[in-house]
């Protein structure tokens, strides 16, 4: 009985390792930062709409600061640096906009970052960003542009 329980407990752990190699992005295993394109130029686009219908009346025109804080400067990057996508998306979802926090959906957030992004000139790439908790907890935040990049 033992040893059928271990067998078991084995092909469950296997099975569950197989498929999250196949459900995990190829990059995003080694880590990914915001420097390896992780949004669309098309996902900012929406996000840029979505920013000034709901955020640019406190943050300012092209997220530069009005009456709170720039969102694309040195200071924002310093804030964020060495965290995660998944970290900034939980602070702006649950705290943001200011007036009716948790009102957007997990979309609506991740199309906004994906034009902070772009805000603070990180470059984007082909596949939009993933409204997913797992794949955005595999995206670092890394301020200052690294070699090679």
């Amino acid at each position: 009985m033992t040893t059928t329980l271990v067998r078991v407990w084995v092909g469950v752990a296997a099975a569950t390792m197989i498929g999250l190699a196949a459900w995990t992005p190829v990059g995003a295993q080694g880590g990914k930062t915001t420097w390896d394109g992780v949004y669309s130029a098309e996902q900012a686009t929406r996000g840029e709409a979505l920013y000034n219908g709901q955020c640019s009346k406190c943050h300012g025109d092209s997220a530069m600061g009005g009456d709170a804080p720039s969102l694309a400067d040195s200071g924002f990057a310093g804030s964020w640096d060495t965290l995660t996508l998944q970290q900034l998306f939980d602070r702006t979802r649950t705290s943001m906009p200011l007036d009716a926090p948790g009102t957007l959906s997990r979309q609506e957030v991740t199309d906004i970052i994906a034009y902070l992004l772009r805000q603070n000139r990180f470059p984007n790439g082909s596949a939009e960003l993933s409204s997913e908790s797992m794949q955005l907890g595999m995206v670092t935040y890394v301020a200052t542009k690294p070699e090679g990049k």
